[in-house]
């Protein structure tokens, strides 16, 4: 691990907070999202690759993160879609048997910035009272992280699903699996996919702008709509595909999942 670098986060109503500088040094110095929080005790490498988390800066409110490493196992998606994360004491020493890594180096392979040391209760507090806002982090100065914060603009209006949805369509799952679903991906997890195999369905994931009558064509036994990140309003073409799709499953259940 690199020697400690003084870093500042900075939100786009002023507010000012300290730390050092983990992960990914990004270009310029200064790494810029929406800031939001997040309260699980663990699973901190799952949330760092939920793709729903694209655009965002992720603020984790348990003190301690990256105690248990990180592993190839538990990443929800090929790589983090998060703009950066916020932690008041990283780990420097992981243990678990099934480390391969630590969360550090994991950020870093992965480009992923990063700030520790920051008053997360403070910092929790504040972004549960005014809202999530854009925020900027980094080793430059504060009123050029100050600018940066103010001209992200956030996560409102922006198809942020086309930025994380597969290119083209693939199929998980047992071939002679008991159900067949089509899964739009609006930013799927894996842990997702990996589910509903385990209940029985042979699962094939295709792109969020797939159009509705080649998902009809597919004659499925259910159809599943993903989470995913950003405004769902901005999404060309989501809510005229899943309207059309209504009432194409061919089992009599006519099974519609949403997370």
């Amino acid at each position: 691990m690199r020697r400690p670098q003084p870093a500042v986060l900075v939100l786009a109503d002023g507010e000012v907070f300290e730390g050092e500088a983990i992960g990914h040094l990004p270009d310029g110095g200064i790494a810029a999202g929406e800031v939001v929080f997040n309260t699980s005790l663990t699973g901190y490498q799952e949330i760092v690759t939920d793709p729903s988390y694209a655009g965002q800066i992720i603020t984790f409110t348990c003190p301690h993160i990256g105690n248990y490493g990180v592993n190839p196992d538990d990443d929800e998606s090929t790589s983090p879609a998060c703009r950066g994360v916020i932690v008041r004491d990283l780990a420097r020493r992981s243990s678990n048997w099934r480390a391969t890594d630590d969360l550090d180096g994991f950020l870093r392979r992965h480009r992923v910035p990063g700030i520790t040391g920051i008053d997360t209760r403070r910092l929790t507090r504040h972004i549960r009272e005014s809202g999530s806002m854009p925020g900027a982090f980094g080793v430059s100065e504060e009123a050029a992280l100050l600018d940066a914060a103010r001209g992200e603009g956030g996560t409102e209006g922006r198809d942020l699903v086309s930025e994380v949805t597969t290119e083209s369509p693939y199929t998980v799952g047992r071939a002679d699996a008991a159900f067949y679903v089509v899964a739009y991906d609006f930013g799927i997890k894996a842990s997702i996919v990996r589910h509903l195999n385990e209940a029985g369905c042979l699962v094939e994931v295709v792109p969020a702008d797939t159009p509705s009558h080649e998902v009809i064509a597919r004659a499925p036994d259910g159809v599943f709509l993903s989470n995913g990140p950003g405004d769902p309003r901005a999404v060309e073409g989501a809510f005229e595909s899943v309207r059309s799709c209504s009432g194409c499953c061919r089992s009599s259940a006519s099974a519609w999942v949403t997370r």
